[in-house]
């Protein structure tokens, strides 16, 4: 059976994963017989947003504690994860690949990326193992392989595509039902919320990622 990493942000798309994101490539993951090793970073969130009236607070929750939400509790932090445990790694998007695994919602092209998230992700490089970004998460793996040059989608939002080209990133186009997959550097990479409308739209993209990297797995 292969392993496929899932690495979340938290819970929720303002602060955290986007939850329909990640439960989609779970789906997609168990109906093709794949294991989904779910993980996340144990530090604390950027802030915390209201869902209701999107308004933050003042409070404070721990990226780790709140993605286990969405893995129901079955969920490692990720310094616990090594290239060799799994055979390829899915990150879904919301802003929490923007504001917890990096700043890049904040610095853009100077971004910082939290450092064992470019770990994992330049150890599944160098092993050769593919990687597959949803939303906007393709912009934080273009900042950790910029000296790659990847080729990556986040659909057709000129301000995200100019800062990942300032980055040294390759970007091409695509629809909501879409992927596009950098054969050279085993990226995959899909738009789904980037683009919308609808989770039966954003399922179509993420089913057919899911399947490319477990191609290459």
């Amino acid at each position: 059976m292969k392993k496929i990493g899932v690495l979340m942000s938290g819970c929720g798309v303002y602060d955290g994963v986007e939850i329909h994101e990640a439960v989609i490539t779970l789906l997609a993951l168990d109906r093709s017989g794949a294991e989904a090793v779910c993980m996340a970073p144990d530090i604390e969130q950027h802030h915390v947003v209201n869902h209701l009236n999107g308004e933050t607070s003042d409070e404070k929750r721990n990226v780790l504690v709140e993605s286990a939400r969405v893995a129901r509790g079955n969920i490692k932090d990720i310094k616990a994860v090594n290239v060799e445990d799994i055979d390829g790694l899915i990150l879904p998007g919301g802003f929490g690949a923007a504001k917890n695994l990096s700043n890049f919602a904040l610095k853009g092209k100077d971004a910082d990326i939290n450092p064992d998230v470019t770990k994992i992700v330049r150890d599944m490089f160098d092993a050769q193992k593919p990687v597959g970004a949803i939303c906007i998460s393709p912009a934080v793996l273009s900042k950790i392989l910029e000296d790659k040059n990847p080729e990556v989608t986040i659909g057709n939002d000129f301000g995200t595509i100019e800062t990942i080209e300032e980055i040294g990133g390759i970007h091409v186009v695509c629809a909501v039902d879409q992927i596009h997959v950098d054969h050279v550097n085993k990226l995959i990479t899909t738009p789904a919320y980037m683009i919308g409308p609808g989770i039966k739209d954003v399922a179509k993209g993420i089913e057919k990622l899911v399947e490319e990297v477990l191609k290459y797995a």
